[in-house]
């Protein structure tokens, strides 16, 4: 871990726009760039060895940080979408191990910047509680940059950050030409 000249602070990007993996993401190429270790924890997402039909998800992210030698994407989610009222145990456990992988990581000062993606919409399913969402805050290293990223942030959280963009439609083409997600711009 090459430590930053700075003290971390913790971001969030939530809102119901497009964007905030996008977001996270260019915060994490940016800091790879200096040479920072990135380490960015997926919840609720899966990564696709190889695809076998077009309703497969492959986000795009997973192949591209391969190329980047202190970026790594964790994904613990799986290929099937998670039912909000009634979670499946396998859904449950999967976010519970990225939570254990994000306070690993923290411990060990295994990273410069740890964005946790997806876990504002983790925290909403239940698959993970609040409480050991903001206790991640008290557990960060004061020189590690923390970003959480997905709809549904909780006010707790919000106030506990230091910097919170809240990503708001006003227009998409998936309601205005119908559209489905598209690869390389979606996912």
């Amino acid at each position: 871990m090459k430590t930053s000249t700075t003290a971390g602070l913790v971001q969030v990007y939530t809102g119901n726009g497009k964007g905030k993996t996008t977001c996270a993401l260019g915060a994490g190429l940016r800091a790879a760039g200096h040479g920072l270790e990135v380490l960015m924890i997926c919840f609720m997402k899966a990564k696709v060895a190889e695809r076998t039909g077009e309703t497969d998800i492959n986000y795009g992210e997973f192949a591209a940080v391969e190329s980047i030698p202190n970026f790594q994407i964790i994904p613990t989610g799986r290929m099937d979408f998670v039912d909000k009222e009634n979670p499946d145990p396998i859904d449950i456990k999967m976010a519970q191990d990225g939570l254990k992988l994000a306070r690993e990581a923290l411990k060990s000062r295994r990273c410069d910047l740890l964005i946790l993606d997806e876990i504002n919409v983790a925290v909403e399913w239940n698959l993970i509680s609040l409480e050991d969402q903001l206790n991640l805050l008290s557990e960060k290293p004061e020189d590690v940059e923390m970003i959480m990223t997905g709809r549904y942030a909780r006010r707790e959280l919000l106030d506990a950050a230091n910097l919170v963009t809240e990503m708001t439609e006003v227009k998409h083409y998936f309601a205005d030409r119908k559209m489905a997600a598209r690869r390389g711009f979606e996912f």
